[in-house]
């Protein structure tokens, strides 16, 4: 992309390397430090640690400017084994798109997100929102460009990536559909450097499969205007179609356009009138 490529000129000391493996390992140490600091005796489940880092607005404008930046290092789950399992895909989708875009433009992609989400959190200010624009934007970016990518579903059955993403989007458009407005605004937020990226190639997509379904429409309507067939043998009514590796003949004895077979062209009566 042209602008991109201008941005990146002038803004290239934005880039942030190996931002993925960053954020895993401050998701990892946070979930660590929560749950450390959760399971001491006595401490009540409306005092869990990461209460203190998510972003609530109306906490903001009251001066826990954190917030804005804690929120990220939330871990999205709160249960190790599926936690581990999620680090893992997260980096590695994640260091797949670094590769693919290079690091500018990873980190403008991801921060696009971020401003997105912190715009549609500050909508409902006293409700918290979390960083799911990281990992659901990344998949469906991985997704995108690498829709046979198989992921393993319970670790029994192969499946294309292609398929959870439609499903992911399901779900989104669900939300957008018939959710409360607050979910409306994080939904949209959470896709938002998405289809701002991917919104020529979604384009042209669409045009190129208009283009194939006219092109085949063409050719069912062609294939409904052939003739029967091309030639008859006017002696033994054998056509072309029949037969497509006949030999025919036009007879120059006889008049008018008389088409005869191999077998037929010398053993004929001559039409004369």
């Amino acid at each position: 992309m042209l602008i991109l490529a201008k941005l990146e000129r002038y803004l290239g000391w934005f880039a942030v390397p190996r931002l993925t493996m960053g954020l895993v390992i401050c998701q990892v140490v946070t979930f660590c430090i929560c749950l450390g600091v959760d399971n001491q005796p006595g401490r009540l489940p409306e005092e869990r640690a990461a209460g203190a880092l998510e972003l609530v607005p109306q906490k903001v404008i009251d001066g826990e400017f954190w917030r804005l930046v804690t929120f990220l290092l939330l871990p999205p789950i709160q249960w190790a084994l599926f936690a581990i399992c999620f680090w893992y895909l997260f980096w590695l989708m994640g260091t797949a798109l670094e590769g693919f875009w290079g690091n500018f433009r990873y980190t403008l992609f991801l921060f696009v997100g971020y401003l997105a989400t912190v715009g549609a959190a500050f909508l409902t200010p006293d409700q918290p929102s979390g960083n799911a624009f990281v990992e659901s934007s990344v998949f469906l970016a991985f997704a995108f460009l690498n829709p046979e990518f198989p992921l393993s579903f319970y670790f029994l059955i192969t499946i294309p990536i292609k398929w959870f993403a439609r499903i992911t989007w399901a779900s989104i458009l669900l939300i957008i559909v018939v959710g409360p407005w607050e979910l409306k605004a994080q939904a949209a937020a959470a896709v938002a450097n998405f289809l701002l990226f991917f919104a020529k190639d979604i384009v042209e997509m669409i045009r190129n499969r208009k283009r194939h379904m006219e092109r085949k429409a063409n050719e069912f309507a062609a294939e409904g205007r052939k003739p029967e067939y091309y030639h008859k043998c006017l002696v033994c009514g054998i056509t072309d179609r029949m037969n497509p590796k006949a030999d025919f003949r036009y007879c120059s004895k006889c008049v008018g356009q008389c088409c005869y077979c191999g077998d037929h062209l010398k053993a004929h009566e001559h039409v004369r009138t």
